[in-house]
């Protein structure tokens, strides 16, 4: 029986990714502006399929964070109310630069299928999986507090923290294709990341690339 080599099985995997709300109502939408992002790491064991040296199963530990990016809005985590608002500030004092953060802590497991599984390396891969994840960090950031026309009032960052108004647990569909240590990646959240009864049922998911190896 031949024996497989050159196989780092992705143990190590970095995501890079820009970061989307699916089911955003059109007044939150609007705000949403820039480059949103996403970073992400895992470190997975890989098992291959002793029949099938092409197929194999990994699970691992990683953490996902993702900023989301909004131009005169601010979210109000330290409300006090059953709803999280979204403040429209079109017309009032704003931050020039104002994001929301989330972080989790996840698990995630794949299904791999390696097409030339002696070359890992340099060969087509194509992998489907889940994460569950644990909220660890909910919190907004401001910079430079400007009025309605632009101008600058003062140059002080507001960061607040809170995670009541989030589902604590949520669950990741996951895709990616590539070649070698790099691929394309795509994450789809398919537990909202507001609660039911605390604001509109948003879907976050993530475009990307993966860089692994190790």
């Amino acid at each position: 029986k031949k024996a497989v080599i050159d196989r780092p099985a992705d143990h190590l995997m970095i995501q890079l990714t820009s970061d989307h709300w699916a089911g955003a109502p059109d007044s939150i939408k609007r705000h949403m502006q820039g480059l949103s992002r996403g970073l992400g790491f895992s470190f997975m064991l890989d098992k291959p399929f002793k029949t099938n040296p092409h197929w194999s199963v990994a699970l691992g530990l990683g953490i996902n964070g993702s900023s989301v990016f909004f131009n005169n809005m601010a979210v109000d985590l330290k409300a006090t109310g059953t709803k999280l608002p979204f403040n429209n500030l079109d017309s009032t004092d704003r931050f020039k630069k104002y994001k929301l953060v989330t972080v989790f802590a996840e698990v995630p497991i794949e299904l791999r299928y390696t097409f030339n599984p002696a070359k890992e390396s340099k060969s087509w891969k194509i992998a489907i999986g889940a994460k569950l994840g644990t909220m660890l960090n909910a919190h907004t950031k401001g910079k430079t507090l400007q009025s309605k026309s632009g101008t600058a009032i003062n140059a002080y960052t507001l960061k607040e923290s809170k995670r009541t108004f989030f589902n604590s647990t949520r669950i990741v569909a996951t895709a990616r294709v590539g070649i070698g240590n790099f691929s394309l990646v795509a994450n789809y959240q398919l537990t909202s990341l507001i609660k039911d009864a605390a604001g509109p049922n948003i879907t976050p998911y993530q475009i990307g690339i993966c860089i692994s190896g190790l």
